[in-house]
């Protein structure tokens, strides 16, 4: 078991609102769509390795020193989720809650440096280590805007001083880990350029129409469970009569 230094980021989606047990036409595609965000943010994350997917999230490593790299990385992965996100809506032809609330859809993300524990497991690297353990428990936190970056002292370091410049402070006492001090920024105020969405196609839109309800298809008639390992969802009970 090596343990090195890495910078730890996790990436969240959320904007779901509540759904209701039976709509499992909404919550399976829903869970289409979370994948296909999940997949674009990871196409994008560039020096990043995936260590696990974990819901609605992904959580990502990156070992070595590359201060210039972070603040770029995480422009570069917003943007691709912002991109995939207005396609999807482009190309939107269902009518359910899990399709209608694509444009709601957020992103947030947390970061710390610190020091990790590699355990290989076959072909998947594990990371352990208190530190691991500080930037999921940085997922709740009180930062009041929807989108941000949410970074420990270390990372804020890693800023340019124009952007460092935009970062507020926010004390968290972070279950098991004591009072710490954290920075963020917020998404809203930095730009994201965007490429060209492409234009409206009926026969792109069919298609993906197709490709969703198949990719759907095990969770709609009950074979695997939609969303149950989403920590942004609240899958409630219906209303009795």
């Amino acid at each position: 078991m090596a343990i090195e230094k890495a910078l730890l980021l996790i990436a969240d989606i959320g904007g779901y609102t509540r759904f209701m047990k039976h709509h499992r036409f909404s919550l399976a595609h829903a869970q289409d769509t979370v994948a296909q965000l999940l997949e674009a943010v990871i196409d994008a994350s560039g020096r990043f390795k995936l260590a696990k997917l974990e819901g609605d999230a992904a959580f990502f490593y990156a070992v070595g020193d590359d201060a210039a790299a972070f603040a770029q990385q995480v422009a570069d992965i917003r943007r691709a989720f912002l991109a995939r996100r207005e396609q999807l809506i482009i190309d939107r032809m269902c009518k359910c809650d899990g399709c209608m609330q694509v444009n709601a859809l957020t992103l947030k993300f947390v970061a710390h440096d610190g020091e990790v524990a590699f355990q290989r497991v076959k072909h998947l690297t594990e990371l352990a280590g208190m530190d691991v353990i500080l930037v999921h428990r940085m997922l709740k936190n009180d930062v009041p805007v929807p989108e941000y970056v949410l970074m420990t002292d270390p990372v804020l370091q890693r800023l340019d001083p124009a952007l460092r410049q935009l970062t507020r402070t926010l004390e968290h006492d972070f279950e098991g880990m004591g009072r710490t001090a954290t920075h963020y920024f917020d998404l809203g105020e930095v730009a994201a350029a965007l490429p060209e969405a492409l234009g409206p196609s009926l026969p792109r839109r069919l298609w993906s129409k197709v490709g969703l309800e198949l990719r759907s298809l095990k969770y709609v008639l009950g074979l695997k469970k939609p969303c149950d390992d989403f920590r942004n969802v609240e899958i409630v009970d219906a209303p009795g009569p």
